[in-house]
């Protein structure tokens, strides 16, 4: 069955924003265990606040592409609570993972600390210190992996689902590169 697929630009930052996340979720557990040496608790911190930056770079850009570049049709054979599902799915994604680096912004930089990236880069922080806000922000950003979990769990699952039905929902967005 051929559908219509994204474009391979959509499957690109698809899947690179994916590999990122799906690494920040690990490294968020491990860099809060006091098991570990702080020298690579340090490390994983850095990368996790700089994955979180360029995590919402690039689903910054990737609305803004999809704005110009729809997403293409499911197949018709795809029941109707299929396609409300899989509507509200990614919506639900997007505003999650935007939530999680929002807030995340918000405790680090509320905090005082630095985002290694946007200093180097000489981005202003957009707010100044304020314990209230940290303390906000961190609660907010420890409840929002309560929602972006489940929800990268039933992506994946519909995902693998349409992968062994061949119905070619999947194949609109794998592989990542090509025709």
């Amino acid at each position: 069955m051929t559908q219509m697929r994204y474009t391979s630009t959509t499957r690109f930052l698809h899947w690179l924003v994916a590999i990122l996340i799906l690494a920040t979720i690990p490294v968020a557990n491990i860099m809060q265990s006091e098991d570990i040496a702080r020298e690579t608790q340090d490390r994983l911190f850095i990368f996790h606040k700089n994955a979180g930056v360029i995590i919402l770079l690039l689903v910054a850009a990737r609305l803004i592409w999809r704005a110009f570049n729809p997403a293409p049709p499911l197949p018709d054979s795809l029941p109707g609570a299929q396609r409300m599902a899989a509507f509200a799915t990614h919506w639900l994604l997007y505003g999650a993972v935007i939530f999680m680096a929002v807030t995340g912004y918000l405790r680090v930089a509320a905090g005082g600390f630095p985002i290694e990236l946007l200093d180097w880069l000489g981005v202003p922080y957009l707010v100044s210190e304020s314990e209230p806000l940290e303390e906000w922000a961190q609660r907010a950003h420890s409840f929002g992996r309560f929602v972006l979990v489940p929800l990268l769990l039933l992506h994946i699952a519909a995902a693998i689902y349409h992968a062994v039905l061949r119905d070619g929902v999947f194949a609109r967005i794998w592989p990542p590169l090509g025709r």
